[in-house]
């Protein structure tokens, strides 16, 4: 079955096409590759894929062919980022070519293609210098979130890391306080976004996991008057960007 998210158009199939992308400087998003299967050339391909920052994923043949829509995949397809990947430091050479304190979102575990465009689309608009999602359970550069950023993916600077509490001691490291978003802080309209920023928006279903909570310096809470005790990922951190955006200017 195809993630969610994910869309045909951005799906390569074969030994032959894959190797091709690579080798044009495609971005490799996610390969899959047939699990047990030991063919060098796949070897080859996966290296060059962890190489790029890639994500490499084994399946079963169901799996494999369900992906692929029963085409000849000769056990192995992957999905191009629908942009290219920054890096954190590109990130922070943003802030400091605007001479501006750095302002960074950081989603953890963001799974919904559509909130992780939504986002993107209200980082552009706020002034924020970059994005910064894992590389394991996430939502990712797909097609899907390029549609529903309605165009922000040109210029929204996009990093994918390993390890989301390496990349906030490093933020930190350049000055940036971080602010994380749960249910449990203190009132948002009562925090000083004024300098380095770095806001930490959590899955949908978990929030903030426990090592990159750790990591925040403060928590901050939208207010709920109603009966719900959350709002949708993107709403919130639609909020949160402009009340930093607001302090900011």
């Amino acid at each position: 079955m195809m993630r969610d998210g994910q869309e045909k158009q951005d799906l390569i199939i074969g030994r032959n096409a894959v190797n091709e992308a690579f080798k044009a400087g495609r971005e490799i998003d996610t390969l899959y590759l047939l699990r047990g299967e030991r063919n060098p050339a796949l070897a080859r391909l996966a290296a060059m894929c962890r190489e790029s920052g890639g994500v490499v994923k084994e399946v079963d043949r169901k799996k494999l062919d369900s992906l692929c829509g029963g085409a000849n995949h000769q056990g192995v397809a992957a999905f191009v980022a629908a942009h290219r990947y920054a890096d954190v430091e590109e990130i922070l050479a943003f802030a400091r070519e605007k001479n501006e304190p750095p302002f960074v979102v950081v989603c953890d575990e963001l799974e919904d293609p559509h909130n992780l465009g939504a986002i993107l689309r209200t980082a552009e608009a706020a002034g924020a210098h970059g994005v910064i999602i894992p590389k394991r359970r996430s939502a990712s550069l797909s097609y899907a979130v390029g549609k529903t950023s309605a165009g922000a993916l040109e210029y929204v600077r996009v990093a994918r890391v390993a390890n989301l509490a390496a990349a906030l001691e490093t933020l930190k490291a350049n000055g940036c306080w971080v602010y994380g978003a749960d249910m449990d802080g203190t009132d948002y309209r009562q925090a000083d976004f004024s300098g380095g920023v770095v806001l930490v928006i959590g899955s949908e279903g978990r929030g903030i996991g426990r090592l990159v909570r750790e990591k925040c310096d403060f928590i901050v809470s939208l207010p709920m008057k109603g009966k719900l005790n959350s709002l949708n990922a993107s709403v919130a951190a639609g909020i949160l960007m402009y009340a930093v955006s607001a302090q900011r200017n």
